[in-house]
């Protein structure tokens, strides 16, 4: 199993949008790396959902459900994917920006190393020490 952390713009698409939608197909990645990211999700990984920009922080859990397929959102033919996401577990209390950054244990988390990049991997101890501060 492999562990990410995908971005969003609460005012764009929220952790509420998604839960009430039950999941949606990640479109919309116009980077390569990112989307490089999205080619090596596989079903039942694991995925932290952040709130960018405004909020700045992790709300909570999402499970991969469908491998990397052409974006809908994209011109035919073109380099870009989406992936599946279902909600898995919101967090208890959101871990905000501030808090990652005074870990040191996450000092090499994709998210504070490449802050502009959407699709992020993560090393399971980071992911489970995001986990923890989300915990109740």
């Amino acid at each position: 199993m492999n562990y990410w952390l995908v971005k969003s713009e609460p005012e764009a698409y929220s952790w509420a949008d998604f839960t009430r939608d039950a999941g949606t197909d990640w479109t919309g990645v116009r980077n390569y790396q990112a989307r490089n990211n999205l080619q090596a999700m596989q079903p039942g990984d694991l995925v932290l959902f952040y709130h960018s920009v405004s909020e700045k922080a992790v709300v909570g859990v999402a499970l991969v459900h469908a491998a990397a397929a052409p974006d809908a959102t994209a011109e035919a033919g073109s380099p870009w994917v989406a992936v599946h996401l279902r909600p898995h577990e919101a967090l208890a209390r959101p871990v905000p920006l501030a808090a990652l950054k005074a870990e040191p244990r996450l000092s090499q988390m994709g998210l504070l190393r490449q802050s502009r990049l959407s699709v992020t991997p993560l090393r399971p101890e980071e992911f489970d020490l995001v986990l923890e501060l989300g915990a109740a």
